[in-house]
Formats: C-alpha cells, sequence, structure tokens
C-alpha cells in the first residue's frame, strides 16, 4: 500500500488525492516531529510566564480578552471542540474528511501551531485505522476556516462526538477508538484552537475539485468532437492557426484535442467538399474550444491557488521560530472560496454548451439528416428525447449553483468575525456542479454514439468507433426504445472513470 510521508514542507496535492480517495497510509518524519516539539516548547514557555495570548490564555472569538486561568486551560480546549461541532447536515463523504485530516496534519507538522507531536499523531492514528469522523454538510463559513467541520474531527480524537462505518452508519466514536486499540487524547493549551482553525476542508474539496475537473474537461472536449462528427460538422475552426491569434491557452489545447479527435473520419470527409453544406456551424460547435478552453483556462487559475494554499501555515495564532505567537487572518478562506467559485462558474458552462449540442442532435431540423430524438421509429418511439430533458434540468441546477458563495458573507461571533469566506459552500457547490456535469456529459455521450451509429455505412473517426463500442455495451444500437435509466448510469461511470478515455487516447494519441 502507498505511503505518504508528512514533512515540516507540506504534501503534495497528489498526497491528498492517495489519502483520501485510494485510502493510503500515512507518517509523520522524525524532522516533522522536531519542528513541532520546538514549537510546542515556545507555547510552554508562554504557559510558565503567564503571557497573555489569544487562544492560549484567553477565550476565543468575541471573548477574546476573556482571561482564562491557568488551572482551567486544558477545559478551555475541550470546551471549544465541543461547542464547536455544531453541524447539521447528511455526512460529509469520506474522501473530503480524509483529506481535510490529512491537510490539518500537514498544517500541525509545519511546526507554526505549537501543538504536541502526539496530536498530529493522533490524526494519523485515524487516517491509518480508516476511522472517518462523522462531519455535517452544514456549519462552516469559511471564517475562522472551518471551524465546525474540523471540530467534528478534533471531537473524535478526544472519544467523543460521532464516526461513520463503512456502510454509512454513524456510531459513538469511544467505540472506535476501542476497536482500533487507540486512546483519547487528552488536549493541552492551545491544542483544541489548532485543530479548529483552518481551510482544510475547502482546500481538501478543491483539491479533489481541480483534479476531477481536469477530467471532465479532456472528456467534454471527446463528447464535443464526436456530437460534431454526428451532425455532419466541419473541423476547420479547430485549425491550430485560428487560435495563434488569439492566445488563450486552454483554448489552444481544446481546440487540438477537437481536431485530434475529428480526424481519419469518413463522415467528417463525406461533407468537406458540399457547398450545399454550411459554411458556418451553430456556436455550441464551432465555439466548443472557446468555451472549454476558458474553463481550462480557470481550472488552471484554481490549481495555482490550491497549490499556494497547500504551502501555507494556516493557523490562528501563529508560533513564529523567534518565540512571538502572532494573531493572523490566514485562515480567511477569500482565496479558495473566489477559486472554487470561479471553476464552478466555469465547469456550469461546459456542461451547459454542452447540453445546447444535445438539443441539436435530438432535433430533426437541425441535426442534418439523423431522425427525430435519434430513433429511426419515431412517434411509437421517443429515443433519446427525454435523456435530453434530463440534461437540460441538470444544467438548470447549476445554473442555480454557479451563483458566487463567496459574495454572501454574514458576520459572525457578535461582529468579531464580521467578514466571512463562505468557501466551504463554495467548494461543495463546486463538487455537486461537477457532479451535475458527469451527468450532462453522459448525455451527450449516448447521443452522439448513437447520432455516429445511424451515419452508417460511413465510418466514424477512431475516436468515434471507441465510443461506439463502449455504449454499444450497455445501449446497442438504434432500434426500439430502451430502459433509459440503467444506460444512463454506465454512460455516467464511462465519462467519470478512465476507460473511454483510455480506449479514445489509444486510438488517436494522447489529450491534453
Amino acid at each position: 500500500m502507498t505511503t505518504v510521508t508528512v514533512e515540516p514542507t507540506g504534501v503534495s496535492a497528489g498526497d491528498v488525492r492517495v489519502v483520501a480517495r485510494d485510502g493510503a497510509r500515512v507518517t509523520l518524519t522524525p524532522a516533522a516531529t522536531e519542528a513541532m516539539a520546538a514549537s510546542r516548547a515556545i507555547v510552554e514557555a508562554i504557559e510558565r510566564d503567564q503571557r497573555p495570548v489569544y487562544g492560549v490564555s484567553t477565550g476565543f472569538g468575541a471573548l477574546a480578552t476573556t482571561f482564562i486561568a491557568p488551572q482551567r486551560r486544558e477545559e478551555l480546549q475541550h470546551a471549544l471542540i465541543r461547542s464547536h461541532a455544531a453541524g447539521v447536515g447528511r455526512p460529509m463523504p469520506a474522501e473530503v474528511v480524509r483529506a481535510m485530516m490529512l491537510l490539518r496534519v500537514r498544517s500541525l507538522a509545519m511546526g507554526r501551531s505549537g501543538v504536541r507531536p502526539l496530536v498530529a499523531q493522533a490524526l494519523v492514528d485515524l487516517l491509518n485505522h480508516d476511522i472517518t469522523p462523522w462531519v455535517p454538510e452544514h456549519g462552516s463559513l469559511g471564517a475562522s476556516g472551518d471551524l465546525a467541520p474540523l471540530a467534528h474531527c478534533a471531537l473524535v480524537l478526544t472519544g467523543e462526538g460521532w464516526v461513520r462505518d463503512a456502510d454509512g452508519s454513524r456510531r459513538d466514536a469511544a467505540g472506535a477508538l476501542r476497536a482500533a486499540g487507540l486512546a483519547p487524547v487528552t488536549l493541552a493549551a492551545k491544542e483544541g484552537l489548532a485543530l479548529i482553525n483552518g481551510t482544510d476542508g475547502m482546500l481538501g474539496m478543491l483539491l479533489l475539485a481541480v483534479e476531477d475537473a481536469a477530467h471532465l474537461f479532456t472528456m467534454a472536449d471527446v463528447t464535443a468532437a464526436l456530437a460534431i462528427e454526428a451532425m455532419l460538422g466541419t473541423d476547420r475552426p479547430f485549425a491550430p492557426e485560428l487560435h495563434t491569434i488569439r492566445p488563450h491557452p486552454g483554448q489552444a489545447a481544446s481546440a487540438a484535442n477537437l481536431a485530434r479527435l475529428l480526424g481519419d473520419s469518413a463522415i467528417m470527409d463525406s461533407h468537406r467538399d458540399d457547398w450545399e453544406h454550411a459554411v458556418q456551424d451553430a456556436y455550441a460547435m464551432r465555439c466548443a474550444p472557446q468555451v472549454a478552453g476558458a474553463a481550462r483556462d480557470a481550472l488552471d487559475f484554481a490549481s495555482q491557488v490550491a497549490g499556494r494554499e497547500l504551502a501555507s501555515v494556516v493557523d490562528n495564532p501563529v508560533v513564529l521560530p523567534d518565540g512571538r505567537v502572532e494573531s493572523t487572518g490566514n485562515f480567511h478562506g477569500a482565496p479558495l472560496g473566489f477559486a472554487a467559485d470561479f471553476l464552478g462558474i466555469a465547469a456550469a458552462e461546459v456542461g451547459a454548451i454542452a447540453e445546447r449540442r444535445v438539443d441539436r442532435l435530438l432535433d430533426v431540423t437541425r441535426s442534418r439528416g439523423l431522425p427525430p430524438f435519434l430513433t429511426p421509429d419515431a412517434g411509437v418511439n421517443s429515443g433519446l428525447m427525454i435523456a435530453q430533458y434530463t440534461a437540460a434540468g441538470v444544467a438548470a441546477d447549476n445554473r442555480r449553483l454557479a451563483m458566487p458563495a463567496s459574495v454572501d458573507s454574514l458576520p459572525t461571533s457578535g461582529m468579531q468575525e464580521d467578514h466571512v469566506s463562505m468557501g466551504w459552500s463554495a467548494a461543495v457547490k463546486l463538487r455537486a456542479i461537477l457532479d451535475n456535469l458527469t451527468s450532462i456529459l453522459a448525455v451527450e455521450l449516448l447521443s452522439a454514439a448513437r447520432g455516429l451509429q445511424l451515419r452508417a455505412p460511413l465510418t466514424p473517426s477512431p475516436a468515434g468507433r471507441a465510443a461506439i463500442d463502449a455504449v454499444a455495451a450497455f445501449a446497442g444500437g438504434p432500434g426500439p426504445d430502451l430502459f433509459l435509466a440503467p444506460a444512463m448510469e454506465a454512460a455516467r461511470d464511462l465519462v467519470a472513470g478512465r476507460e473511454l478515455r483510455a480506449r479514445v487516447e489509444t486510438a488517436v494519441g494522447p489529450l491534453a
């Protein structure tokens, strides 16, 4: 099994993926342990000197000026975790929670949080024993980071709260720790605050979304090419010289994909010299690389933001090597909220233009000779009519979800936290948009493959042949109507997975 080592310099996006999705094990390096021990020594010196420091000898948020007596500071940390574990709603997926825990370990291991190494090791133990805290969907404002979600994780370390079993059921954390042979942690000064004051939830979701979006945007080029081919579109607008004169990198990459995917096609060759054919295709066909390319550029921005956050110390207060403990605003999730909102808008538009191609494929007045709704026996049979309804409904849902969350700040904590990022909400919405995009592309895949089948005996491109073979395995060929829901689910799996992409790339070469 893969093992991810956590250094004081942090972890990589790939590390987050394999821990979150593949269950990789985690270890702390000696350097990480030493960095944490050094910062902890500074906190303990503050304790001895009775200096007033936020979160060490004071309350939290609007209670920052309330002095806490030394004998109650352990109680303070546990009370903080209990009170902040106040989320409601459905549990977050295990991959999100695991990513969040690893990222909190990463931040602690940088040696700026003043926690004992055993606290970070306790989080590592949860990951390695596959103990997943029950983290409700609602509760974070992205204000002092993801307070409520991280508190639900931290509470499990202390033997309280809930965990989520593999079957999705909920049980008490104490029993899960006992079954794994793990002892609850008693938190010392600063440690409760350090466990919850971070952007780890929104960052984890953004990192996973960046990976998913990169794949889906490539698959959007695949399904677009298949649809264009099935509608007897032209590939002339995808020539590279037309994109060097507007040098957006994502646009050039998408256009190159489309040109490659449409190559070596008897269907495309059949109408190249036909002047009765449309001189210009509709925007949903001709402007595919401009829209998908802009989405790629938005993805590049989101990836850069996530990468910078992955290298950041996100806590408050932070322990500096010179002995100072300073309050910061680094927990504010604005960079991540903006990036998640931007990427969500882009992904929604990739789905919106794909749905327009589906509608054109099914419309007998615009599909250039294909039968109504892609059924050879329209009337008795409805073909893919209602599949397009589904795509349209999902595209409409994405339009609503694309409304930015990061502009919707609400003041909290007695106006101490008077501007919040809503970054968690932005990242949750982004995940929903990408899931919806998968469904829209699945409908385009089904529709385009059926359209290419109906162009027989003309031979489609190698990419088209790969798609037809993959789709025919569960949807057959043109004929009487079939129960579409299973075919839709199978098409979703093809879009989300890597098998069809691998087949296409074997046929045409690597895609960007």
